[in-house]
């Protein structure tokens, strides 16, 4: 859902990670880029309010002012960033090289 929401609104390369047995915070991390911090802020708060509209509880909002910007559905977290800030943090490879915990894995 999220994907298709950031898709509509332009985002550029939009990814999925899946965290499940990674961490207890998220199960997936969804990661996209927006050409410009006017760009960013209008694709999460296109996520933000169609999500919403499906009865997704939005946990936190984090960085509007900002060009990065964190949505938290509980299960998903959204990171809508400008490509510099994107690929500064690299954070598909950070989750992506993580490892399975099994103390954690249900």
């Amino acid at each position: 859902m999220i994907r298709s929401i950031a898709d509509e609104a332009k985002a550029q390369r939009i990814e999925i990670v899946d965290l499940r047995g990674k961490t207890v915070m998220w199960d997936y991390l969804i990661v996209c880029s927006g050409t410009s911090d006017i760009h960013v802020r209008s694709i999460a708060d296109k996520i933000e309010e169609q999500m919403r509209l499906q009865r997704a509880k939005v946990r936190q909002v984090a960085g509007r002012s900002s060009g990065w910007v964190l949505l938290d559905f509980g299960d998903v977290c959204c990171h809508v960033m400008r490509e510099e800030e994107r690929q500064y943090y690299d954070l598909e490879s950070l989750w992506k090289s993580a490892p399975i915990r099994p103390d954690i894995v249900s």
